[in-house]
C-alpha cells in the first residue's frame, strides 16, 4: 500500500509537469519511519573535506601578453653632446694633439731680421674606463616565466644592456672618480659656475626659479639668467660666439617648466629664447637637477643650467666618447644554468673647448 501511495504522487508530480509546476520532491515517505531504527542509515551526515563550491582561482585567471616594463630616466648625453667612438678595447689612453700658433711682428727693413711666427703643440690625454655586467638564468627558472608569458632570458639580455649604457650616460656628464676621466659638468678647464641673479620673490636675493615645486622667478627673471649665460660665453670666445652660433641650452626637466612662464607682454621665456637666439636647441637631463631621494643622478649643489657652443670657427667643442660601446662575450652553459658577460668602455666626455661652455648653479 505504502508503495502504492509513492507510486501515485510520482504521476501526479509528472501530471503537474506537463502543466509547468514542479514542486521540486522526488519521493516521500511515511512519518512513522523517522522513528524506526531497524532501517538502514547509511548517508553522510557531515562533510569530510573543506566546504567548497568553486574551483581553483588560476582556472579562471587571464595573463595579459603585453608586458609593462617600468620606465627610468631617458640616456641624453648622446643627444645633447653628440657621441664618437676613439680607439677600440684594448686601448687604457687616448691622446689629443693639440697645436696653438704663436706669432710676433717688427718694424720692416730690408735687412731687418726680427719677427717670427711658429706654433706650440700639446698632448693632453684621457684614460678609459672598462665596465661590465652578468646575467645569470635557470632552467626551472626560464620555464616558470614562460608560463607567466615572460621571454625571460631575453629581457636579461636587454637589463644589462640597459644597465651599461645607463652607466656610460652618467660618465658623459661627471667623467670616472681617480682616472684621467671627466664630464661635461666637471672637465678641466671649464670656467666657474655662475650665480643666479637676485629675484623679487626671494626678496632680491640670489634664488631659484622654482620654489616648492611652483615657478617664482618671473619670465623676465628667468630670461635674464640665460642672458648672463650667453654674456659669459661671449666674452670666454672673445667674440667667436654669437647670437648666431648653433647653441645648446641644457638643463633638468624641472628647471624647463619655468622656460613656460609668461611676462606682462604675454610673451613667455621659450618664446624670448627663440626670437633672440635662432639656432638655439633646447636640451633636458636629469644629471642637471638637485640630487633627491627621486633623482640618484642629480648635484648635491642644487639646479644646474648649462650653455654652450656646438662648434667654434668649424671645430667640435665637444662630445662623449667610448672605445667599447657593446661587447657581449659568450654564453656560458653549466649543469642546468647559463650566464655572460657583457662589457662597455668610456672615455667620458671630450671637452674640446671648455671656453664654448657656460654653467650657471642654484636656479
Amino acid at each position: 500500500m505504502k508503495i502504492d501511495q509513492t507510486l501515485a504522487k510520482h504521476s501526479l508530480d509528472e501530471h503537474k509537469r506537463q502543466f509547468g509546476i514542479d514542486t521540486g520532491a522526488i519521493g516521500f515517505i511515511e512519518p512513522a519511519w523517522k522513528t524506526d531504527f531497524s532501517l538502514a542509515m547509511d548517508a553522510q551526515p557531515t562533510l569530510i573535506s573543506a566546504p567548497n563550491g568553486a574551483i581553483p582561482a588560476f582556472l579562471t585567471t587571464f595573463v595579459d601578453p603585453d608586458v609593462l616594463r617600468i620606465l627610468t630616466a631617458k640616456n641624453a648625453a648622446a643627444r645633447i653632446y653628440g657621441e664618437e667612438r676613439k680607439g677600440s678595447f684594448v686601448d687604457a689612453t687616448v691622446v689629443f694633439p693639440v697645436v696653438e700658433i704663436t706669432g710676433e711682428v717688427s718694424s720692416y727693413g730690408d735687412f731687418n731680421q726680427n719677427g717670427r711666427s711658429s706654433a706650440n703643440t700639446n698632448f693632453p690625454q684621457r684614460e678609459a674606463y672598462l665596465f661590465q655586467t652578468v646575467i645569470e638564468w635557470g632552467e626551472l627558472e626560464l620555464e616558470r616565466a614562460g608560463l607567466a608569458k615572460i621571454g625571460w632570458a631575453s629581457e636579461l639580455k636587454q637589463a644589462s644592456i640597459q644597465t651599461l649604457s645607463k652607466f656610460m650616460n652618467l660618465t658623459a656628464f661627471l667623467g670616472v672618480q681617480g682616472l684621467q676621466n671627466y664630464g661635461t659638468l666637471n672637465s678641466p678647464g671649464l670656467a666657474p659656475a655662475l650665480a643666479p641673479a637676485p629675484k623679487a620673490y626671494n626678496s632680491n636675493a640670489s634664488g631659484p626659479w622654482i620654489t616648492n615645486g611652483s615657478v617664482t622667478a618671473t619670465a623676465n627673471e628667468v630670461y635674464a639668467d640665460i642672458q648672463a649665460l650667453f654674456i659669459a660665453l661671449v666674452n670666454q670666445s672673445n667674440g667667436n660666439i654669437d647670437a648666431e652660433s648653433d647653441l645648446v641650452l641644457a638643463m633638468s626637466p624641472k628647471s624647463a617648466t619655468a622656460l613656460t612662464t609668461t611676462n606682462t607682454f604675454n610673451v613667455n621665456v621659450h618664446d624670448l629664447l627663440k626670437k633672440n637666439f635662432p639656432k638655439l636647441r633646447i636640451e633636458t637631463a636629469v644629471q642637471f637637477g638637485a640630487l633627491s631621494s627621486s633623482n640618484s643622478q642629480g648635484s648635491a649643489a642644487g639646479e644646474i643650467v648649462q650653455m654652450f657652443a656646438e662648434t667654434v670657427e668649424g671645430q667640435k667643442t665637444v662630445y662623449t666618447a667610448y672605445n667599447e660601446k657593446l661587447r657581449a662575450g659568450p654564453v656560458i652553459r653549466d649543469l642546468s644554468s647559463y650566464k655572460q658577460k657583457a662589457t662597455s668602455g668610456s672615455w667620458g666626455s671630450i671637452v674640446r673647448q671648455p671656453f664654448a661652455f657656460a654653467t650657471m648653479l642654484g636656479v
